[in-house]
């Protein structure tokens, strides 16, 4: 017979303990101390078989059959009877069970010859009906709580899956956005880009100006950066999640020079951090002097910048100043989410981001973090 594993909760041992209880006080209200010894050492082997009831459901009611057929103090086989029937699925085993425990119910051992009930007295179909309905009761009750456990665990079974589904569904969705959006970087900000890159390649041949040579000659390397990592992204929102992808090749310290050299503002940079800060560390400086030289670029055309980055006592400090614009700002287009995306990425580091205005009309932006970037 294939039986339910059972279910382990932490009321199950209050449980077994109540039960046990109940059954040695069946046994106590019956009297069965008064009779035979056999029939109280089968009563207490009955109520003290309930313990294992959960584990062993069979054996435990075998255990307490005798008891039926001795005594009439059958909570107990009451009890290993509907635990059996919520644990196994065999009906016919089932009602093999119920009906041993009817016919011992009916039988009387007195010791030492059992005494039977007369099945043609017409008063007998009294205690028969009685037995039969004794029987049957558990093994449809548990029979009943058997199929009230099995829907529960089919229902979780029906909202995981429409989960699932909602989940695929959202997913769908999303690739369709990303690719939609691939689309329209591909067509739009690449072909700018490429013209941009174009036309500063253009301007570098054909200028005799060794400044806007140069001028040039930057233009067209952030262009190709730009295109660079623009067709990265690219390929990122086209794999649509299905994929393991990095987002990009990672800055660290060591690509400082290159993004200054490249920003085209006089800077004076000056680091001494070690070159095994975690990766996480690294890349929010690198994000903070980028945004900060960006910022520059875009709101104070013609001023010099400071780059320290250094560290004391266990904090890394980075901080960029620069001097008053010596040329009027340009009106660019930006979505003010910068600094905020920086604030942000310290935050989860454990750091601070703070900026402010100098007195001499410059600005300042610093970044402070743990040096090992646990917050």
């Amino acid at each position: 017979m294939r039986l339910r594993s059972p279910t382990r909760t932490p009321q199950g041992p209050v449980m077994d303990a109540v039960l046990v209880a109940a059954s040695l006080l069946d046994v106590w209200i019956h009297d069965v101390g008064t009779h035979h010894p056999g029939e109280l050492a089968t009563a207490l082997l009955a109520a003290c078989a309930l313990v294992m009831r959960r584990r062993l459901p069979l054996p435990t009611f075998l255990l307490t059959l005798p008891t039926a057929l001795f005594t009439d103090a059958v909570f107990a086989t009451l009890v290993a009877l509907y635990t059996l029937a919520s644990r196994t699925h065999h009906r016919v085993p089932l009602a093999v069970c119920a009906l041993a425990f009817a016919v011992c119910d009916l039988t009387w051992w007195s010791w030492p010859s059992p005494e039977f009930t007369d099945l043609d007295d017409r008063q007998a179909l009294i205690p028969i009906s009685y037995s039969v309905a004794q029987a049957t009761a558990p093994l449809f009750l548990g029979q009943l709580v058997q199929a009230r456990r099995e829907l529960s665990l089919r229902l979780v079974e029906v909202s995981e899956a429409r989960e699932h589904e909602r989940l695929l569904v959202a997913q769908g969705v999303l690739a369709k956005e990303r690719a939609q959006l691939a689309r329209e970087m591909h067509d739009a900000v690449s072909h700018q880009v490429s013209l941009i890159a174009v036309r500063a390649g253009a301007l570098q041949v054909g200028s005799r100006d060794p400044e806007v040579k140069e001028a040039a000659a930057t233009i067209r390397l952030l262009g190709v950066q730009t295109l660079d990592e623009l067709r990265h992204m690219v390929g990122i929102l086209r794999a649509s999640g299905s994929r393991p992808t990095e987002l990009t090749p990672q800055p660290s310290l060591a690509d400082l020079d290159r993004l200054v050299t490249g920003s085209g503002i006089d800077t004076d940079l000056r680091t001494d951090l070690p070159a095994d800060l975690p990766p996480p560390v690294q890349r929010a400086v690198y994000r903070t002097v980028q945004e900060a030289l960006t910022n520059i670029r875009k709101h104070a055309p013609g001023a010099t910048a400071t780059i320290r980055v250094h560290q004391r006592d266990g904090t890394l400090r980075a901080t960029v100043t620069n001097t008053a614009p010596s040329r009027p700002a340009l009106s660019l287009p930006g979505a003010h989410h910068g600094l905020i995306g920086l604030r942000q990425r310290a935050e989860l580091l454990g750091g601070t981001v703070t900026s402010r205005h100098l007195r001499d009309g410059g600005y300042e932006l610093r970044l402070e973090l743990p040096m090992d970037g646990t917050p």
